[in-house]
């Protein structure tokens, strides 16, 4: 299924008339991320369920609405929850919040999952920054991007030499330090779920050169690239490398992480917002 301008533009004016910023960013919270919604002030609250043709998630660890308002004095857009491929929705869906974001003129990106570790040494509760990303339903004809191109967003062939811009991962890793949290830096793999992988996919992928896994982010960062919208992404790491098949890895041990991950990934991204 596609989604039309004019679908993307009248979901960009209800939002609009919903909320009383102008969001300068927008941030997608991944599986257990959701605290750091909580923590915006001044917070208009739209349920996905209120917007026409918004996707609503179905899973169990997120939320499901849009917050509106400010953290760190930046006007923000937060989504507390996202969709995924593997629940029904076409590519074009699931980026459909990134389009409309982008007509609301958003001009950076956060992106946040929850993702297995493929590098061995990463633990459960570790976070990693988004260097660049393998984009293996893409490869396998699943890339968001197919399909007539919209020219009011970006060109028909977008470059994704530097998807993950690199003045913010700058100011992350600075954020980081100051906090004194351990940061990661790697590659992260997007699937489609929404089966967890097999030894055998984890050590095919690591040799592929990526160091984290999951079901999501990848196609949105390739929308916010095609419009020209700066990307900073971030891995909440859920579970350790199952390389071996020794470990059994489960959604309820992905969201138990989150209790972990989500005070570090707000320390650190405040620090970026502080830093803007």
């Amino acid at each position: 299924m596609q989604v039309s301008l004019g679908q993307i533009d009248h979901l960009a004016g209800v939002i609009r008339s919903r909320g009383e910023q102008q969001p300068r960013i927008g941030i997608i919270l991944g599986s257990g991320l959701g605290r750091l919604a909580d923590a915006v002030n001044k917070a208009s609250l739209i349920p996905y369920q209120e917007l026409p043709d918004w996707p609503t998630s179905t899973i169990v660890g997120h939320a499901g609405r849009l917050v509106i308002g400010e953290l760190e004095s930046q006007a923000v857009l937060v989504m507390q929850g996202r969709v995924h491929y593997y629940e029904g929705y076409s590519m074009a869906q699931v980026t459909l919040p990134v389009r409309v974001m982008q007509r609301l003129g958003i001009e950076i990106l956060v992106v946040t999952n929850a993702a297995g570790a493929i590098n061995p040494d990463y633990l459960p509760g570790d976070v990693m920054l988004i260097t660049d990303h393998i984009n293996l339903t893409g490869m396998a004809g699943l890339n968001p991007l197919i399909g007539p191109n919209l020219d009011e967003f970006g060109p028909r062939f977008p470059d994704m030499s530097q998807a993950y811009d690199r003045e913010l991962s700058a100011l992350a890793r600075k954020a980081a330090a100051e906090s004194g949290i351990l940061l990661h830096e790697g590659v992260y793999v997007g699937l489609s779920g929404p089966s967890f992988e097999t030894p055998a996919d984890l050590r095919f992928l690591r040799v592929a050169g990526a160091d984290a896994v999951g079901m999501s982010t990848v196609p949105e960062v390739t929308v916010a690239c095609h419009g020209g919208t700066r990307v900073l992404g971030f891995s909440g790491i859920s579970n350790k490398a199952n390389l071996d098949g020794n470990t059994v890895t489960s959604h309820e041990e992905v969201l138990a992480a989150g209790q972990v991950l989500a005070p570090k990934i707000e320390t650190i991204l405040r620090g970026v917002l502080r830093q803007l």
